[in-house]
């Protein structure tokens, strides 16, 4: 972009340290910096502003971090709700890691709050039921936000927008953590969070009753202070509701419950804001923010123009070259025939492509004259080129003497002219051949097509090469050709066989394969059993793996269709999934070695509760439907 972003607005101008490009995106402004990397607004080649979160280099350089990010960021593209920014891009394998979700041109709940105060209670109210629809979506996929905090929740004219869901996971466990880097906000922590415990779906709920005390109040729950004393607080003590409203105090009470089995669902929150006021649907979102927040929404509407690449330079002029005046407009006449010259060994210019006749020759410089010969350029005409031989050999020939076959013919003798021309130039390459021993060899490809559609075949007496005219009517041009082939397939190419009509896939809903058993996808009825002699997909939950021991597994990517030609076409072959890293909905291809394919959809695994270990799947096979497979070992 051109020149600076002016002070006051709120978008930063790009510094020495900001890259320029980021993939195929050019970046016209920096957003913001956050605990993991670098924000900045960029556009997509149809010019929608986009945000693109570039990761920190010290979070790049560690494997276990590189390997959740990839994970949380596929996940988190399966999100689309109303109320979240949508994941539209992301490359977690670059040098930098980085993600582009969707521009939301509002201020966060943190800036808002620290401008301009506490909100009203129904905008609080308004605020809440949007962000626990948003986390209906996110915890539908599998994931929990673990860091939704009011920096992560931005106010956008029709409602909030919750953003970085999941991508804390990444950071979690790997060697920045352990070494005393936080991630997360302490203030907007649950106490299993400060302890170190198992985080589910009700983690995401103790901090938005969190969030709502920061936007009804001003200020956090358990008070400022060092981490280490916030954590402490949010484990032991309780949260100071001063000056919470009246018709909030419920929400927010059940929310930072300690217990996370004690806490609403998120259904149920939404069913209080409901409770507390009837105007919590969002039927009028150009009021739902307060004058002053709203004003914001229009400043970062108006985005800087997204860059434009500088055009590239000029071509130098070509030298100007004196030009002759041009001769006075003359009556047409048509121009007598002239002979054409004789060529000559010295004159005759390269060869031209097969099935072309004498090059066009270039306009004269001089003044504009007639035509000497019908159909030539203007000026002086150029010598014809020699007709080209049957094909190209590669040895050189000698030149033909002047008023040879290969002077140019009138257009009505033409197939005898070529019938003469070829007989000319193979009498010419026998004499070649015989008259250098080894150049023989190079010369005896058989059954090649002269430019005349003669067939030249090798003479098995001599090693010579003769011509022969093709049989009227004969559709075999080529020998080991078929005949019944179109005379569009190049010689040689196989017919391509009749095709054969997809298997028929039989669906199988609600699987409950438990650890230790096995899915053989030719059985009928198909079900878990304790046999291995024909494996085909197998849970062990000690490692917390589906498996394909005798096959392949495939997992799809988000927006790939779900059909026995993707899973044939697919090539990223695998022999085990980790559940860890992929969600509810997750679908991955099987291809078996007895040539079975089928598609499989995760549907979660047996509750904490269930003295059974086993995963639920929905499975999709079709039988016989490629050739059988080997492990990818």
């Amino acid at each position: 972009m051109s020149g600076r972003i002016p002070e006051g607005t709120v978008f930063q101008s790009l510094g020495e340290g900001d890259p320029r490009h980021v993939a195929g995106y050019r970046l016209a402004a920096r957003l913001g910096a956050g605990g993991m990397g670098k924000v900045y607004l960029s556009y997509t080649p149809g010019g929608r502003p986009v945000a693109i979160k570039v990761i920190r280099p010290d979070f790049a350089q560690d494997a276990e971090f590189r390997r959740r990010f990839a994970q949380e960021v596929h996940a988190a593209q399966r999100v689309q709700g109303l109320y979240t920014a949508p994941v539209i891009d992301a490359d977690p394998e670059a040098a930098q890691p980085w993600l582009a979700t969707a521009y939301v041109p509002g201020p966060s709940l943190a800036a808002a709050v620290n401008e301009h105060g506490k909100l009203p209670a129904e905008t609080v109210l308004l605020l809440v039921a949007g962000i626990a629809e948003a986390l209906q979506v996110i915890h539908g996929a599998g994931i929990v936000h673990r860091d939704l905090k009011p920096a992560n929740v931005l106010l956008a004219a029709d409602g909030p927008r919750v953003i970085d869901f999941g991508i804390a996971r990444a950071a979690d466990a790997t060697s920045l953590t352990s070494s005393g880097v936080t991630i997360g906000t302490p203030s907007f922590m649950a106490p299993e969070q400060a302890a170190g415990a198992k985080v589910t779906p009700a983690t995401d709920v103790f901090a938005l009753g969190l969030v709502a005390t920061y936007a009804a109040t001003g200020r956090a729950a358990f008070g400022e202070g060092t981490s280490h004393g916030v954590l402490y607080r949010i484990v032991h003590e309780e949260p100071d509701l001063t000056g919470v409203p009246e018709r909030l105090v419920e929400l927010v009470t059940r929310c930072l419950a300690k217990e996370p089995s004690e806490r609403p669902s998120v259904a149920e929150v939404l069913t209080i804001c409901q409770s507390a006021n009837a105007e919590t649907v969002l039927r009028r979102p150009e009021e739902w923010l307060p004058g002053a927040v709203a004003a914001e929404i229009g400043t970062r509407k108006a985005a800087p123009a997204p860059p434009v690449a500088p055009p590239p330079p000029a071509a130098a002029p070509a030298p100007s070259v004196p030009q002759a005046p041009a001769a006075p407009p003359q009556p047409f006449a048509p121009p007598a025939p002239v002979p054409a010259p004789e060529p000559t060994a010295a004159s005759a210019p390269s060869t031209p492509p097969p099935g072309f006749g004498p090059p066009p020759a270039a306009y004269g410089a001089g003044p504009a004259a007639a035509p000497t010969v019908p159909g030539a350029g203007y000026g002086t005409p150029p010598a014809p080129a020699p007709v080209p031989a049957p094909y190209a050999h590669p040895v050189s020939t000698p030149a033909p003497e002047s008023g040879s076959a290969l002077t140019p013919a009138d257009p009505p003798k033409r197939r005898k002219r070529g019938r003469t021309i070829a007989i000319a130039v193979v009498a010419t390459l026998v004499v070649g051949g015989l008259a250098g021993g080894g150049t023989y060899y190079a010369l005896a490809d058989r059954d090649k097509k002269n430019d005349q559609g003669a067939t030249v075949t090798e003479n098995s007496d001599s090693g010579a090469e003769q011509p022969v005219e093709p049989p009227a009517g004969d559709p075999a041009a080529d020998p080991g050709t078929d005949p019944a082939a179109d005379s569009s397939d190049s010689p040689g190419e196989p017919v391509p066989a009749d095709p054969v009509e997809d298997p028929e896939p039989a669906t199988h809903k609600g699987i409950n394969l438990v650890s230790g058993y096995h899915l053989t996808f030719g059985d009928d009825p198909l079900r878990p059993v304790n046999d291995e002699s024909a494996n085909d997909l197998y849970y062990d939950s000690g490692l917390d793996r589906l498996k394909v021991p005798d096959g392949r597994l495939i997992l799809l990517r988000n927006g790939q269709k779900p059909d026995l030609a993707t899973c044939r076409s697919e090539t990223r072959y695998a022999e085990n999934l980790g559940l860890d890293g992929i969600s509810k909905g997750a679908m991955f291809c099987v291809l078996t070695d007895t040539g079975h394919v089928g598609i499989v959809t995760y549907q979660g695994k047996s509750p904490e509760s269930d003295p059974s270990q086993f995963v639920t799947v929905d499975v999709t096979t079709w039988l016989n439907a490629v050739e059988a497979v080997q492990p990818t070992s």
